[in-house]
């Protein structure tokens, strides 16, 4: 029900992302998502941060604010507004608004006894980010992703993948496909595994297999902490890391507060 992370933020990030009442969850705190939109009428709002090493490099959120929204019935609207530093060894740190995200998902296929769930999750990202300071790409970008999901009993699987739209000199056009394996092993505990492939978002670049672990505790229906760790199998990525507090809430919040005033 999550969305996936794919804001470029920096040679590390651009290498490293794809740009990382109790349900099961998809998308943060791992890059590969799901088709599960936010319920209709209900939002989720997370403030997060995800860090990535590479030789010589350090990149990533601190922090980027997201926001999803159930507008009718199997569809959502996402946006991320990142801050975004980039910290090359050697050389002159940066810290800035990074790109923006934008996004719409859509379930066509609800989950059945024999088939799973499906939906898509196109997303684009806007050149906001200073692309001379490592903080933007330069340049907008869209992905196209498709989306699979199926749950038995405390046991969830999701995965797919899609193909990114990446002008601009130096870049290509690049591809991911990603799988998770997630339990629910306490009523407010999730953990889960998640393993990806990406190709090279510039020309020259590396392609990058890695692996993330991680889970989710609900301390509350309203407040969440997720929380995943994880590095290249094949590739460049060194450390990677995501961590954010997710608060989920209907409209009633609004009609509360509009009563208060």
């Amino acid at each position: 029900m999550h969305s996936q992370r794919f804001f470029p933020l920096g040679t590390g990030l651009l290498l490293a992302a794809t740009l990382f009442a109790l349900k099961t969850y998809g998308g943060p705190p791992f890059l590969t998502d799901d088709p599960e939109p936010v319920d209709y009428q209900h939002w989720e709002f997370y403030v997060a941060s995800i860090d990535s090493k590479t030789a010589g490099d350090w990149s990533g959120t601190a922090p980027h604010v997201e926001l999803n929204y159930g507008v009718v019935p199997n569809v959502q609207l996402h946006l991320i507004t990142p801050l975004a530093y980039d910290a090359p060894a050697g050389d002159h740190s940066h810290y800035g608004y990074g790109d923006t995200e934008l996004g719409v998902k859509f379930r066509f296929l609800q989950e059945s006894d024999k088939l799973p769930q499906a939906g898509i999750f196109p997303l684009v990202e806007l050149p906001s980010g200073r692309a001379a300071d490592g903080l933007g790409n330069g340049r907008a970008q869209l992905f196209l992703p498709l989306w699979l999901q199926k749950s038995w009993g405390s046991w969830t699987a999701y995965g797919g993948g899609g193909y990114g739209f990446n002008a601009g000199a130096g870049n290509q056009n690049w591809n991911f496909v990603g799988a998770v394996l997630q339990k629910q092993v306490f009523t407010n505990t999730l953990v889960g595994a998640e393993i990806y492939h990406q190709t090279a978002q510039q020309i020259g670049g590396r392609d990058n297999t890695a692996f993330n672990i991680g889970t989710v505790i609900d301390f509350t229906e309203q407040h969440h902490l997720l929380f995943s760790v994880g590095r290249s199998i094949d590739g460049p990525v060194d450390f990677q890391c995501y961590i954010a507090w997710q608060f989920t809430f209907d409209n009633s919040l609004f009609h509360f507060w509009n009563k208060l005033q």
